[in-house]
This record gives structure tokens, sequence and C-alpha cells, in this order.
């Protein structure tokens, strides 16, 4: 919330005109947010099926995933074996695997997507592989 408050300064040349008490109620506790993020990114569990599981709506697990998945992007990743090494950026992982001699490979799987059926307008926007 923090950030968005200083997107926002910056944006605009001051921070919202809200009074003491307004805004969002979040109906889930932070450490709970923080679960439901980790469950949709490592096992890309339905936003759907999660807020029946929590017992709210589909948009405040949605909302709750916006809010929290920037934090550990912004710390970086702990490489093992080093304690203070954090890698923050694609760069970093390369430099790393060049120092240490490792070979970063790619995972090209290719996923099904919606697209205009054979013969529609728009087909040949969509491109696979």
């Amino acid at each position: 919330m923090a950030s968005k408050e200083g997107r926002l300064h910056n944006r605009k040349g001051r921070g919202c005109l809200r009074a003491a008490g307004a805004g969002t109620n979040h109906q889930l506790v932070f450490t709970v947010r923080i679960i439901i993020t980790l469950a949709v990114l490592r096992l890309q569990l339905p936003h759907a099926a999660l807020a029946v599981l929590y017992g709210v709506d589909r948009s405040t697990i949605t909302r709750a995933v916006h809010e929290i998945r920037p934090l550990p992007a912004a710390r970086g990743f702990a490489v093992p074996g080093h304690l203070v090494l954090r890698l923050r950026t694609l760069e970093d992982v390369f430099a790393y695997a060049a120092a240490e001699g490792m070979e970063l490979r790619l995972d090209s799987t290719e996923d099904r997507g919606r697209h205009p059926g054979a013969n529609r307008p728009g087909r040949r926007a969509f491109v696979s592989g």
C-alpha cells in the first residue's frame, strides 16, 4: 500500500485525500494473503478455488495476489550456499551463471491459449511456437 501511495504522490504531487479509517477493508490478514499468493505462484491454483476455500469473493483473492506479488520480487532470490547474495534481475542471473560456470536452460513448453477458430478474422495475430 505504501508503494501505491508513493506512485500516486509522484503522479499527482500529493497523496490520497482520504479520511482516517476510510479505504479498503481487507478481509484477509497479511499472513493469509502471503499464503494465497504463494499458492497461486507455486501451484497455479485458480483464484476462484481459493476464494471458495477462504470464503471470500474471487476479486478479493485477485487483489491480494496483486498486492503481495511485487514484495518477493523486489527483495530478490537467495542463492543457496551464499547467505548475502541475492539475484534481483535477469542480468544478475546471467552474471552469476557465467561466474560459476553454469549452463542455463530455457523451458519453452507451449501452453494452449484461446484464439479465434480457423478462417476467422484475427486468427493470424495468434502465432504458436
